[in-house]
């Protein structure tokens, strides 16, 4: 029997449109015990979007819960040194979650947690953290961010020892069916597991490329966002792995295919309306709408560096395979890196749909929705809408309009990120630190390597 993570939940709160259920630390405790739980799994990520795990028994719940529980920190990527890696893990109750394909007896069950230093503050290098302190920035201004994930990836085979390769399952494309479809029974176990576990599936299908799929849940606020895309991605690679199969958020794992993005859909709440939001405005539109959109296409040079923070994410950004290349919006086609959905209302939104599945979905979150309010404060409005499909478009004709590009490999994206002061706060000095100088030691042991390509060109030419 399958237990879904809502049931019996404690009372229910309303957030902005969103009925968020609030469980308490009894909640998790009479919830482990009612659903057979041994052991439960401590869940964060690293700086780089990476998730950890520290697992105990049901014994150690009461401890988790009440924040005692220590780890090394020192040994996290991007964390501490060592002579300060004492640290604390501070479970949610509200994430708790058992895992559909552990049996019933000595089940298994999930909290993800914040990351507290031994003093008893919270660490400014924990993303989560990092994307509470702007979901509180906007909740200052009477907002809350609401997201809604459009994340891709590939199902690949493995070898006869189980070693992921590039070899695609299946010869299908945009929306088909089986039989071109292979991996369509398990997309929908991925499904099945992730309502199971509390998601609300949307939509899910067969992308462009072979071998690849898209499955979009309903959108929610930014930090319940951020918890289900890490969620998401594990059970997405969880299910594969047991149909035999390696799933993988690389953002362009192929050359001569479309590669994996994760478009956001984002949108302001404002006492119960969505603030994007004007009957009376161009297209729908308010102003708040306009200026969150300013303010991202300012900054989207330096948020690029977060949300495509691998060399491989920049493979993926190149024109003629439907990826965003140009810095322009428009409410009337998909080349430019912000289109606005027709749909208005409450569903006003903006798609910014340049970041991929590698970001840390709670980095990519603060800076995007850092540089949306710095829009909103300095009332920045944007260029034109550009309606034209702007790949047909000459570079003159770009320049005239003024459209610029988005950075064009990771050092361009790192050298922007250093300029931009604004989405250097997002991140605060610790996490930008380190996120720094361990992109930029990728992008150096990229630059001196000999790849491939240049083996094939040039080994018997010269």
């Amino acid at each position: 029997m399958a237990f879904f993570w809502f049931c019996r939940q404690a009372p229910v709160e309303k957030e902005g449109v969103n009925r968020v259920a609030k469980f308490t630390s009894e909640d998790v405790r009479n919830l482990a015990k009612e659903m057979g739980v041994k052991f439960v799994r401590l869940q964060f990520t690293d700086i780089f979007g990476i998730l950890k795990n520290v697992s105990i028994t049901v014994e150690q719940l009461d401890k988790a819960l009440a924040g005692e529980l220590m780890f090394d920190g020192s040994s996290i990527d991007g964390f501490v040194r060592i002579e300060e890696s004492d640290m604390y893990l501070r479970p949610d109750p509200n994430t708790f979650v058992t895992f559909p394909w552990r049996p019933r007896e000595g089940g298994v069950a999930r909290l993800i947690c914040d990351i507290y230093n031994s003093d008893g503050t919270p660490f400014e290098g924990d993303p989560r953290y990092v994307l509470k302190r702007a979901i509180r920035e906007a909740g200052e201004m009477g907002f809350i961010m609401n997201v809604g994930p459009e994340a891709e990836f590939f199902l690949f085979h493995v070898d006869s020892e189980g070693k992921p390769t590039t070899v695609t399952h299946d010869s299908a494309g945009y929306f088909d069916l089986t039989p071109v479809d292979l991996g369509e029974n398990a997309r929908r176990d991925m499904v099945l597991t992730l309502e199971q576990m509390g998601f609300e599936i949307e939509a899910s299908h067969h992308e462009v490329a072979p071998g690849q799929h898209e499955i979009d849940f309903k959108y929610a606020d930014a930090l319940n966002i951020a918890d289900k895309i890490v969620t998401f991605k594990f059970v997405v690679r969880t299910i594969a792995q047991r149909h035999g199969l390696h799933a993988t958020f690389m953002p362009k794992p192929i050359f001569g295919i479309a590669g994996s993005g994760m478009h956001m859909n984002q949108s302001l709440m404002k006492d119960g309306e969505n603030a994007f939001y004007d009957p009376n405005g161009d297209d729908g539109l308010s102003k708040t709408c306009l200026h969150y959109v300013g303010g991202l296409m300012k900054h989207i040079r330096a948020i690029t560096a977060v949300t495509n923070p691998t060399v491989n994410s920049y493979k993926r950004l190149v024109s003629g395979y439907e990826a965003p290349v140009y810095i322009a919006w428009s409410s009337r086609n998909r080349s430019p890196l912000i289109r606005i959905p027709a749909k208005k209302g409450l569903s006003t939104r903006i798609e910014l749909r340049s970041p991929d599945p590698s970001c840390n979905p709670y980095l990519a979150l603060a800076v995007c929705l850092k540089a949306g309010l710095e829009g909103i404060k300095k009332q920045i409005v944007p260029p034109p809408q550009c309606n034209r499909n702007i790949y047909e478009m000459t570079a003159a004709e770009r320049e005239e309009m003024g459209i610029g590009t988005i950075p064009q490999n990771l050092q361009e994206a790192l050298d922007e990120l250093q300029k931009d002061n604004v989405i250097k706060d997002a991140l605060g000095e610790h996490v930008l630190r380190m996120f720094t100088e361990a992109k930029r030691i990728e992008w150096e042991r990229y630059r001196i390597q000999v790849h491939p390509w240049e083996i094939d060109q040039y080994l018997t030419k010269f």
